[in-house]
């Protein structure tokens, strides 16, 4: 492989090819469950450097794993242990090429960091949605390849919904240019949608171009006290028909979730900690384009009709932006503080939304009888009915084997019961390397099939991600 090194090296520049030295950030995965070993992480600058190395790989029959920040949870995004791959790293591509604000589009390269393409449209007086815990460290082709969600997917849509185009380079070294920001384009198969959400299987984004929405003039927060699921999903009800298009946030709250954010985290004020008559809390979020007071005028009117019929037993509003951060950090403390708690089994599962209650009292009563003790840390964006279903070890249980003889007994009474209420065992984290055999056991073969032989056409080498998604 040394001759394909020195190819690597003249088309990227040698300081931009590293083979030595500690590689940690680049092949050990985001929950530092697995760490891979890469043939060169290569480090390119433009889409035709990224071309020009996928044709050298292709030549040397070397395969590639594209990178954005590293911050996947299905490991996706990391080499395998065999130091024949190529990781290929995103980051250096990170210029905003283009905001075009009658278009209300942004076009930037994949390496470009969440927060700084929030940050740069708000500064150009536009919004850009899309938020996750994350933030600070994904990048934006890493999104679109895992068609990532977050918090304001009820109102905004997951990252697939605010892309208008993609430039991805093919498995066989072309660049495909299609970042035209149109909103209307019935010219034959969607690439765009092909490519969004296959990380990294079918081919390498390189650039895209994401909607841009103007500013909202009011955003107001609330955290609400429940008393049981079947209320907080009777609660999103009212916010639809009292909020319409401005509900932006809905996000659902276990106590035993919150109460590791108090235990690990004590300076964040947990509203409502350990209320036995509130086992969930939900966190919802209005943004509106209208006056400040019409706006808080409905939002107090959605509150005064919950309170009415029960399903909220406490609230509290936030009075400023400043609280209503204070509100959201303590949200996307939980996976921290869940962490510091210990090793756990993650669940990132998608049902109907007024499936989801029975879902959750089936599938706890199911887990304590099989694993008297475990504990269940229940939270995520009830919204768009997506779970982090996540199984702690039992309170004096070690917490490593735990994990190591629990993890696919745990998985696979989730997974069916997930399948049996008609939902999904990956909701936004993706599929990567973690969950294959979940998928051959969960999606139809007619799907499988369809996925194969999509596979096979656009990479027949075999040389794009290979293992992560699908076998073929």
């Amino acid at each position: 492989m040394t001759d394909l090194i020195d190819q690597l090296r003249a088309i990227v520049g040698a300081p931009h090819v590293l083979t030595e030295g500690d590689l940690t950030a680049y092949e050990q995965d985001w929950r530092k469950r697995e760490r891979g070993k890469a043939l060169a992480v290569v480090r390119p600058v433009s889409a035709q450097q990224v071309a020009d190395v996928v044709k050298a790989c292709a030549a040397a029959g070397s395969s590639l794993v594209p990178q954005g920040g590293n911050t996947g949870l299905a490991v996706g995004g990391i080499p395998d242990a065999s130091g024949t791959q190529v990781l290929l790293s995103l980051q250096r591509m990170n210029a905003v090429r283009d905001i075009d604000a009658a278009n209300l589009t942004m076009t930037v390269e994949a390496g470009c960091i969440l927060q700084t393409l929030q940050e740069t449209a708000e500064k150009a007086g536009f919004l850009f949605p899309l938020s996750l815990a994350a933030e600070g460290s994904c990048t934006i082709g890493g999104n679109l390849a895992t068609n990532a969600g977050g918090t304001q997917v009820v109102r905004y849509g997951n990252t697939r919904d605010l892309c208008l185009g993609l430039e991805v380079v093919t498995p066989q070294g072309e660049i495909w240019e299609g970042t035209s920001g149109l909103r209307k384009d019935n010219t034959g198969y969607d690439l765009r949608d092909l490519m969004i959400g296959s990380e990294g299987t079918l081919g390498i984004i390189t650039a895209a171009t994401m909607k841009l929405y103007p500013m909202p003039a009011a955003q107001l927060t609330a955290w609400a006290a429940v008393p049981s699921l079947d209320h907080a999903v009777t609660l999103l009800g009212l916010a639809h028909k009292h909020l319409g298009a401005g509900l932006t946030g809905f996000e659902v709250m276990g106590q035993f979730a919150l109460s590791l954010v108090g235990k690990h985290m004590p300076q964040l004020r947990v509203p409502f900690l350990g209320d036995a008559a509130a086992p969930y809390c939900v966190l919802l979020e209005n943004s509106d384009n209208e006056s400040e007071d019409h706006a808080r005028a409905r939002f107090e009117s959605l509150l005064e009709t919950a309170f009415e019929d029960g399903c909220v037993t406490d609230a509290v509003v936030a009075e400023n932006l400043t609280q209503a951060h204070q509100l959201w950090h303590i949200r996307e403390s939980i996976p921290l503080a869940q962490a510091e708690e210990g090793l756990n089994i993650k669940h990132d599962i998608s049902i109907a939304v007024s499936r989801i209650p029975a879902f959750v009292a089936e599938t706890d009563a199911l887990l304590q009888r099989e694993i008297p003790g475990v504990r269940l840390v229940n939270f995520g964006h009830l919204g768009d009915g997506n779970l982090h279903y996540n199984v702690q070890a039992p309170a004096e249980g070690d917490a490593k084997a735990f994990l190591r003889d629990e993890e696919e007994r745990v998985n696979t009474l989730v997974y069916d019961a997930v399948e049996k209420f008609g939902g999904s065992f990956s909701a936004e984290h993706g599929v990567g390397e973690l969950k294959v055999h979940k998928l051959e056991k969960h999606k139809s073969p007619v799907a499988l099939g369809m996925m194969r032989a999509i596979k096979r056409g656009l990479d027949p080498q075999n040389i794009m991600n290979p293992g992560r998604v699908l076998r073929v």
